[in-house]
């Protein structure tokens, strides 16, 4: 069983990866901020009891679910605005649901000044290849290589088999690598 400190200090360290994840996947800061938090307070309410270790998987599991159910209410969301925006003349406010927001990653300084931009420049070429992967080559990909689950963990979140995830991690695999040898970045 968890302690509140323990609790507390897993939420911390998911945090930020968490949101990058959220931020990832529906392309909405503010629905990004409200996944995480919803996720977190899913695990704190239903889980708390639960063994630290079981605490990755949990979060990971109730993260994408609360992904899941965020698309399917902008889905219902949309249908009733295009039904109702249909009785307006006119269009008050444009809003492009596809429009990403910048995000500054300042956990991982490095003192001399052209590592920190070329490693920025990097990041940001990582993040433009993951926005344009299919949404389970992106899942895939995160949970493996960011949140550094295990295949068989990450086939339990993504509720697929194990296969699937090694197919989905594989081509997302290429498909970053690709982008990233036509922006010039070589290993």
């Amino acid at each position: 069983m968890a302690t509140f400190q323990e609790l507390s200090k897993f939420l911390a360290e998911v945090e930020r990866r968490a949101y990058k994840q959220a931020l990832f996947a529906v392309r909405d800061e503010h629905g990004a901020l409200d996944i995480v938090q919803d996720s977190m307070m899913k695990l704190t309410e239903k889980y708390s009891g639960k063994p630290v270790e079981e605490f990755p998987m949990l979060f990971q599991r109730i993260l994408q679910n609360t992904i899941r159910d965020y698309y399917r209410r902008q889905k219902v969301r949309s249908l009733w605005t295009t039904l109702l925006s249909s009785f307006s003349p006119h269009q008050e406010e444009e809003y492009d649901p596809l429009e990403t927001l910048e995000v500054e990653d300042d956990s991982n300084k490095i003192h001399r000044p052209e590592e920190t931009l070329a490693r920025s420049q990097v990041v940001k070429l990582i993040e433009q290849a993951l926005e344009i992967l299919p949404a389970r080559q992106r899942e895939a990909f995160l949970l493996r290589y960011w949140e550094e689950l295990d295949v068989s963990e990450t086939a339990a979140a993504m509720g697929c088999s194990e296969g699937s995830v090694k197919t989905h991690c594989s081509r997302a695999t290429h498909a970053v690598a690709a982008f990233l040898k036509s922006k010039g970045i070589e290993p």
